[in-house]
């Protein structure tokens, strides 16, 4: 059976529904899986529990679920550039769950590893550990973690095969990679699609077994969060 779809709204037909756990690559607005997004916004499903680095910004990327309210909860360690959630965040409207990013990136890593907990010291004697297990390891205090795996997990990647093996460019290497892994059913949207053996074995990141669905992208859009420039001379 062919793992490709025709677009995005096809490649999610008959997975979504509500109250569900989405896990969503990218970091920042880079090699976040827009064309996904859009499909989860016009199924209208709600109560959605979302795990992502971050939640886009205002109008773009995840931003647009908080719009139209189908977001519940947010799983993330950086949420400084979007007004919109921090609005409903004060108002008790989204609920938060805060994790230091390198603890988020290991929670999904070790949920797609099958590892259902780990320990750390990262949080150590601040909020991050109040109601969690902590234990004495060689004289060092650790909290404990909980692996995350998602029911869905949407990712964004430079070129893919048909058999949904991916490679990922620069920094949308973040957080799509690990989410591939740890979710119940993967989709893929991938800029460039290619058929098996076009990709190098020693290039492909994600090996196509962890994939389901993909849908081809070819004119994805890149946004640039926060541009920075300097005067010409």
């Amino acid at each position: 059976m062919s793992k490709v779809y025709s677009d995005s709204t096809a490649a999610m037909a008959g997975i979504l529904r509500d109250g569900m756990t989405i896990m969503s690559g990218g970091f920042g607005l880079c090699g976040i899986p827009e064309s996904l997004i859009l499909a989860i916004r016009e199924a209208g499903v709600k109560d959605l529990t979302i795990v992502s680095n971050n939640a886009g910004v205002d109008g773009i990327g995840l931003g647009i679920l908080l719009e139209t309210r189908q977001i519940r909860k947010m799983i993330s360690s950086y949420v400084g550039e979007n007004k919109l959630f921090a609005q409903q965040y004060l108002a008790g409207d989204l609920e938060l769950e805060f994790n230091p990013q390198g603890t988020l990136a290991e929670r999904i890593r070790a949920g797609g590893a099958g590892i259902p907990a780990f320990f750390t010291k990262t949080g150590v004697g601040t909020i991050i550990a109040e109601g969690k297990d902590l234990r004495e390891f060689d004289g060092e205090t650790f909290v404990m973690e909980r692996g995350i795996v998602a029911d869905v997990s949407i990712v964004h990647a430079w070129k893919g095969d048909t058999e949904g093996n991916l490679v990922y460019r620069k920094t949308a290497r973040n957080f799509n990679p690990m989410m591939a892994t740890a979710g119940k059913i993967t989709i893929a949207e991938v800029e460039h699609l290619v058929q098996p053996g076009e990709i190098d074995p020693d290039h492909i990141i994600t090996p196509g077994i962890f994939v389901q669905r993909l849908v081809h992208v070819p004119s994805a859009v890149k946004h640039i969060e926060q541009r920075t420039t300097r005067k010409r001379a």
